[in-house]
């Protein structure tokens, strides 16, 4: 039995193709509210139905109710704040009950439109002591919040126009496309995986040991907005179709981006993280260590300790908890503390400031860490633009 959206509705606040014109021609000359690459993507997960069951930017119950407690004000499980950010002049010109037009703070494009319900103000400091749990302007998440101020504006969407398609639109399925797939596949438990990193052997062997387990595997990294030292999301892609290609089952496993912007919110975004993916289809996800982390804000295993703060069955999605992996050079293979009993002086970790560091250098990791064969994309993408790929 397919696993149910969260909330029990897949939203769909698309536009169609016919629909189109009439809109563009009646919002002509409509107040313009820029979006961020955050809120551009954030705009179209709301609209394809992968934030089920928001309709649009939070309210001012909702986003109170999610900052304090990780609960929408209904009460259902969802741990990120998703709103919209308005400067002060164009909130002074938007009334409740306005119709605006959502436009790329890039382009100036018209994406999407949005009927203006609420216009109300947040508290960034205990939105960053709640979600982030600092209020550090050193910590990444922290500065979006205080770049997007404290107006907000919250109302249902609809939107006009996908994002302009980078190299891999053509590996993003929507929430209905996925779980189409997994139903023509026969895949009745499925798990998701998600990273931001160049994959490595550690997040191979979790892929692996979670297979054994389901029915099917959804590759799903991250591909929006990230911090500028992250490895770009191109690079990254091509790492992953390395892994799919050469070291997993082709009837087991799919690649699908996740368009996302990262948070970096650490334990609150990985209970996000599993939700969404609930929106997706797949019945479980893959929780490693200092998932969606950054610096030393976030203990090791705080975004494993977090999920035991909800009801499993109004959550909906099995989180696979996995401790750090490592190769094991007396077990000659990948491990964790769980399986291996031998001590951290047999264990090769995977330092990604040392994988990086031998990139730089034209070096190629040891195979314990990192697949030959990604290593070599990662060295060319180094070669190519090595203050690029950071």
């Amino acid at each position: 039995m397919p696993i149910g959206p969260h909330g029990g509705l897949l939203i769909d606040r698309t536009v169609s193709e016919e629909e189109q014109p009439e809109i563009l021609k009646r919002t002509e000359g409509f107040p313009r509210v820029s979006l961020t690459m955050m809120e551009r993507a954030d705009l179209e997960l709301i609209s394809t139905g992968a934030y089920s069951p928001l309709s649009g930017f939070m309210g001012k119950a909702d986003y109170e109710s999610v900052v304090e407690t990780g609960h929408l004000a209904s009460g259902l499980p969802w741990t990120l704040p998703v709103v919209l950010g308005a400067d002060a002049g164009t909130a002074a010109g938007v009334s409740e009950g306005d119709e605006v037009v959502l436009a790329d703070e890039e382009t100036g494009s018209r994406v999407g439109v949005m009927t203006v319900e609420e216009r109300f103000s947040a508290d960034l400091h205990k939105e960053a002591q709640e979600v982030f749990r600092t209020a550090d302007d050193g910590h990444p998440g922290v500065q979006t919040i205080r770049r997007r101020g404290e107006v907000l504006l919250g109302g249902p969407v609809r939107l006009l126009r996908r994002s302009a398609s980078p190299e891999w639109a053509h590996k993003y399925l929507e929430p209905k496309e996925t779980r189409m797939l997994f139903r023509l596949r026969n895949w009745e438990t499925v798990v998701a995986f998600q990273t931001r990193n160049p994959i490595h052997r550690a997040h191979e062997y979790l892929m692996k040991v979670a297979l054994e387990c389901v029915d099917g595997l959804m590759l799903h990294p991250l591909v929006g907005a990230t911090k500028d030292d992250d490895i770009p999301a191109d690079v990254r892609m091509d790492c992953y179709q390395v892994i799919l290609d050469k070291y997993l089952p082709a009837d087991r496993a799919v690649l699908s981006v996740f368009p996302a912007a990262m948070r970096y919110a650490g334990p609150r975004e990985a209970v996000f993280h599993a939700i969404v993916r609930k929106n997706f289809g797949c019945t479980h996800f893959i929780v490693g260590r200092d998932h969606a982390g950054v610096g030393n804000y976030y203990g090791t295993c705080d975004a494993h300790h977090i999920f035991k703060e909800f009801d499993p069955e109004t959550v909906g999605i099995q989180p696979l908890l996995f401790d750090h992996s490592f190769f094991c050079t007396v077990c000659e293979g990948m491990a964790t503390t769980k399986t291996c009993p031998h001590g951290p002086e047999d264990h090769v970790f995977l330092s990604g400031t040392k994988v990086r560091e031998m990139l730089g250098k034209g070096e190629i990791p040891p195979p314990e860490l990192i697949r030959a064969e990604v290593a070599k994309v990662l060295i060319q993408a180094y070669a190519g633009d090595t203050q690029r790929v950071g």
